[in-house]
């Protein structure tokens, strides 16, 4: 009746997959009965492999319980005797609902979809009330599977919603119909069905925090289809509706990827405050980790942490990521010194670096927002760390800017100007324009050679500073005092006499500390004097005395 073993039967082909599931149920509920278990299989039943019913292949399965069955009618009549209490206990309605009634449908037509679905679904309530899990779990996946294959997608819809909600569902067969369910978005023959497909499973997980990663997934390929389809504002609002930093489950990678997905629509849709706020959720030094220290097998009560899809980014490139977004948020603020560090990270990644095609245009922007960036502690440390990088000699005429900065000498606007006009206009996003980062170059110039100025006068003419400059007394005084508000400077301006000094006014309390220094070094002077005087007298008495 079954055929050879290993194959499938024919009778099975023509029972259909969902009848063919129900009779591996029943012969798997008869082999737990604790009557079958004692006295015929004498161990534990086997496992409930149900999950292959893609190709009819539960031929083998169904063979050994056919055995079973056949060497259970052909007992003595004195076994059945001593048996038939538990039997009658254990037994009788699984025969009943389980064997009886499921093989008066298999006469049925299986071509009938909602005929195949009542049937399964039948079988999943038995299983689920049983607190079966497997059988549960198959169950589910078999409706969905069998509504893939006809293409019925709003039924599929209708049962993905109607098994999430019946009483008493398992966790685990929830979990098993989101991820296979997921598995059917990129098969979805339009967009409008992908997008009900996945409006009707974020309804299914939303709140259940066994499947918050699926959720997660989904979110994030719908707001993909909304900004396909021109609407970033809904993007952006779908993804920051999730929260993945909370998620334990979900891999280091994934959580950065997600993130700077959130960071990348708000700076499309010109959120530039709620940019930053994202952005803060992760921190730097996690992209110079070392992978390798990582504890590989989690501890006995640690939470599993899923694997990242393989479509997410390895640690380095969402580094280059994250710093290419930032330098879009500060390029917005015209923030010179953090687009310098933000460029200066990339450099450092290995891949770039290996690189010469990667690391010289890099290089290149580092020198350039180096130049542009307000005199201040953090810029002369990235400047002078900059200089002594080895890569620098390849591009000479950058090194030579750099030196110009940190040499306490007057730069002349126009000499510059002249020899790097070229490179600073072939050089692109530069601030918000050329126009106003060539404004910026100038008044970066005019600032070091403020500072190179007041190094070397204690007081100078306005006229003189003016001319020093290469500008005019008002503009001269302009510079001067935005510098001196901006703390970056310290000098007074007698406009009447025309004269500014650059020294600090003293007060009291300096007044007499720099007396009582001037006195000591008086004091060190006296003494040192009596003690060279005392040795020249000495060596003197001696040579007289020879």
């Amino acid at each position: 009746m079954f055929g050879v073993q290993g194959e499938t039967p024919d009778c099975l082909k023509q029972l259909g997959p969902s009848n063919s599931f129900m009779l591996c149920y029943v012969c798997d509920s008869f082999l737990s009965s604790r009557v079958v278990r004692k006295k015929f299989l004498s161990s534990t039943p086997p496992a409930r492999k149900v999950a292959n019913f893609n190709g009819y292949g539960c031929g083998t399965y169904l063979l050994f319980c056919a055995h079973v069955f056949q060497m259970f009618f052909t007992l003595q009549i004195s076994t059945l005797l001593y048996t038939l209490p538990l039997l009658l206990l254990d037994v009788t309605l699984c025969l009943y609902f389980y064997l009886y009634l499921p093989m008066k449908l298999l006469g049925g037509n299986a071509e009938n979809l909602d005929a195949e679905i009542e049937q399964l679904l039948n079988a999943e309530k038995h299983a689920r009330l049983a607190g079966n899990v497997a059988a549960t779990r198959n169950a589910v996946t078999e409706i969905l599977r069998l509504c893939f294959e006809a293409r019925a997608w709003d039924t599929l819809n209708d049962q993905i919603v109607l098994l999430s909600k019946r009483r008493g569902q398992l966790r685990q067969a929830v979990t098993a119909m989101v991820q296979q369910a997921m598995q059917y978005i990129d098969e979805t023959p339009d967009v409008k069905t992908c997008i009900s497909l996945i409006e009707t499973l974020n309804s299914v997980s939303a709140g259940k925090i066994y499947v918050e990663i699926e959720r997660a997934r989904l979110i994030k390929k719908l707001a993909k289809i909304r900004e396909e389809q021109g609407l970033i504002d809904e993007a952006a609002d779908l993804m920051q509706e999730v929260a993945v930093e909370t998620f334990g489950a979900m891999a280091k990678t994934e959580k950065i990827a997600f993130i700077l997905e959130q960071v990348r629509l708000c700076l499309d849709r010109q959120d530039y405050v709620r940019a930053q706020i994202l952005s803060k959720k992760i921190n730097e030094r996690v992209f110079d980790a070392d992978v390798s220290k990582e504890k590989k097998k989690p501890k006995e009560g640690d939470n599993v942490v899923e694997e990242a899809p393989a479509d997410i980014p390895s640690l380095p490139e969402l580094k280059r990521i994250y710093y290419e977004l930032m330098i879009r948020y500060y390029s917005h603020k015209n923030d010179y010194l953090e687009i310098c560090r933000c460029y200066k990270a990339i450099y450092e990644i290995p891949s770039v670096k290996e690189n010469p095609a990667e690391w010289i245009p890099v290089l290149r922007k580092i020198c350039w927002y180096l130049v542009l960036s307000p005199h201040d502690p953090m810029q002369s440390s990235l400047l002078n760390s900059t200089l002594e990088d080895r890569n620098l000699s390849e591009i000479p005429n950058f090194k030579l800017l750099l030196k110009q900065l940190v040499t306490m000498e007057v730069i002349q606007w126009t000499t510059l100007w002249d020899s790097y006009n070229d490179e600073f206009e072939n050089e692109n996003n530069l601030g918000r324009n050329l126009g106003e980062a060539a404004k910026d170059l100038k008044e970066r110039v005019i600032e070091h050679n403020i500072l190179v100025i007041s190094k070397y006068y204690a007081r100078i003419t306005l006229k003189r500073l003016a001319e020093l400059l290469c500008l005019s007394v008002q503009e001269a005084e302009n510079h001067l005092s935005d510098m001196v508000v901006s703390k970056a400077l310290v000098a007074k301006i007698d406009r009447p006499m025309g004269i500014v000094c650059f020294q600090r006014a003293k007060d009291s309390n300096d007044v007499l500390n720099s007396w009582a220094v001037n006195l000591e070094r008086l004091l060190d002077l006296v003494e040192k004097s009596c003690h060279q005087i005392h040795k020249e007298t000495m060596v003197h008495k001696a040579a007289l005395k020879g």
